[in-house]
C-alpha cells in the first residue's frame, strides 16, 4: 500500500462522531477544574461534597463538572443510600492525564 493509500484510509476513518468525542474530550482535558477532578478521581471514589472539600470548590461547580466529565463517559458513579460516589471511567485517558501530569512536572 503507497504512502497516500495509507493516509487515505486514516482519513477515512475518522467520523464526525469520532471527530466530536475526541474534540471534547481534548475540551474537558482542557479546563483546570476538570483536570484537578479527573485527577483526584484517579486513585480513589470521592463524593460531590468530598471532592468540593478536598479542591476546595463549590459543590455546585463541582456538580456541574461531574456532569460534563458523566456525559463524556470520562467519570461514573455508584450510588450508596442517597450518596453518589464518582470514579474515573476510561482508563485510556486517565493514562493520557498522567503522563502529561509528568511531562508539565519535568519541563
Amino acid at each position: 500500500m503507497s504512502d497516500e493509500q495509507h493516509m487515505k484510509m486514516h482519513h477515512e476513518s475518522l467520523d464526525n462522531e469520532t471527530l466530536f468525542v475526541v474534540s471534547q474530550t481534548f475540551k474537558a482535558l482542557g479546563d483546570p477544574t476538570r483536570i484537578q477532578i479527573l485527577h483526584l478521581l484517579f486513585h480513589d471514589e470521592y463524593s460531590v461534597n468530598g471532592i468540593a472539600q478536598a479542591l476546595d470548590l463549590r459543590q455546585s461547580t463541582v456538580s456541574h463538572q461531574l456532569r460534563f466529565l458523566k456525559n463524556l463517559r470520562l467519570v461514573k458513579y455508584r450510588r450508596d443510600g442517597t450518596t453518589l460516589y464518582y470514579s474515573h471511567d476510561d482508563e485510556h485517558v486517565m493514562k493520557m492525564l498522567e503522563q502529561t501530569i509528568e511531562h508539565a512536572r519535568h519541563s
